[in-house]
């Protein structure tokens, strides 16, 4: 249970040894997606082999933190206690727009280091363009409205 004026966050990632560096980037604020060293070709979540070429070789690219809005969904209880606490707020998918098979789930907030479940659900728009912003607590990735 959170004290007063604190915020109750969600569940923390489980970190492993293929994906720590996209949480370690996203501490310092920056969205960064595995691609192969060798083919090039993008990929998350994070793994040891390319699954084009089966190479090995890895690096971490710096994206620009743009996509659209691909699904979304609203939970409403009943949830786990923590969560039901929170509810109602989004959970959205998003398309990255350098890697259109690439999706990452977050949640579409009013403005950077807005509350959960700042934003009316009516605003939400599959298509919708976003832009990514990452909470100063926790540094995950979150997601605000291209133009509000």
């Amino acid at each position: 249970m959170p004290l007063p004026g604190e915020r109750l966050s969600l569940l923390s990632p489980v970190l492993d040894d293929d994906g720590a560096p996209f949480w370690e980037y996203a501490a310092q604020g920056e969205l960064r997606v595995q691609a192969c060293a060798d083919c090039g070709e993008l990929r998350f979540p994070p793994r040891p082999c390319c699954p084009h070429c089966q190479s090995f070789a890895s690096e971490w690219r710096l994206m620009s933190g743009k996509g659209r809005i691909w699904s979304y969904v609203v939970p409403h209880p009943p949830l786990l206690p923590a969560y039901a606490e929170l509810a109602p707020y989004n959970v959205i998918v998003v398309e990255l727009a350098e890697a259109l098979h690439i999706r990452l789930v977050g949640n579409l907030l009013s403005g950077a280091d807005a509350p959960l479940g700042s934003l009316p659900p009516e605003r939400i728009r599959i298509g919708a363009k976003v832009q990514v912003v990452f909470e100063r607590t926790a540094r995950l990735p979150q997601w605000i409205l291209e133009r509000p």
